[in-house]
């Protein structure tokens, strides 16, 4: 029997398709949650869902981009209405940036960038609160980054929104730490995941950053992360708010 605190509870994994998410999504199951599985693709989201169930667990897909407001409320709706509340929210769902430097930063890419990595955490925390509260507990856990702690570590768009995530994080565990609310993230380095670069090779973002990335370590399996996030929303984590916690094989310490 698992002492984690989180059989029969339910829980909001984004971006839980692939990578961190799908193998945070798989190991909350596995100690008995029940998993909203939401991703933009839904036919990954569905594939997680399958494997879930296949393995005599409970979850539940939900698709959509949630940059948009209504999937927001779809996803938050839907672990309340199957699940019968919120206990944890996993805000993982992220895009890589062009690593453009701050002058060739287009717009799109800061809007995109701004809304899936920073906008949409906050929505789904805005959401989730009301229910943890009446509750009188809850866990969040965001997926952060290395480019959260450094600015050698991204473009600007992302690093920008990863600091945010940082500051989101502390915000929430300092105004709901009384109310039996935790907030922590993780903040991975390299990790096998399903994530894509496009970038310019020539451009002054990439070339500058060049300079700094060395030491970077081993590059971590997408579970390594998955298992941080899950301690961090268990009960072994009681005592842990507003941390930011690398999972990096020591690069920040460098």
């Amino acid at each position: 029997m698992s002492s984690s605190g989180l059989g029969d509870s339910s829980v909001i994994v984004t971006g839980a398709g692939s990578g961190i998410g799908r193998a945070a999504a798989l190991r909350f199951a596995h100690e008995g949650a029940k998993v909203v599985v939401a991703d933009l693709n839904g036919e990954s989201a569905k594939a997680v869902v399958a494997e879930i169930q296949a393995a005599g667990g409970t979850a539940v897909a939900v698709a959509g981009d949630l940059s948009d407001p209504a999937v927001v409320d779809e996803v938050v709706t839907t672990a309340v209405d199957t699940f019968g509340g919120l206990d944890v929210l996993v805000n993982n769902a992220g895009i890589m940036d062009r690593m453009s430097a701050a002058a060739d930063v287009s717009d799109a890419e800061w809007d995109r960038v701004i809304r899936v990595n920073l906008t949409a955490p906050f929505l789904l925390t805005r959401a989730a609160l009301p229910h943890m509260l009446a509750k009188g507990k809850g866990a969040i856990v965001n997926t952060a980054s290395e480019a959260a702690l450094r600015g050698s570590a991204a473009g600007t768009a992302y690093t920008v929104s990863k600091h945010g995530i940082a500051g989101l994080t502390r915000s929430v565990a300092v105004m709901y730490r009384n109310a039996g609310i935790r907030a922590n993230a993780i903040a991975p380095g390299g990790t096998i995941t399903g994530i894509t670069l496009d970038i310019d090779p020539e451009a002054h973002g990439p070339k500058a950053l060049g300079a700094y990335m060395h030491n970077v370590g081993r590059t971590a399996q997408a579970d390594e992360q998955a298992a941080v996030i899950v301690f961090l929303a268990s009960d072994a984590a009681s005592n842990i708010n507003g941390a930011i916690l690398p999972v990096d094989n020591g690069w920040a310490a460098v």
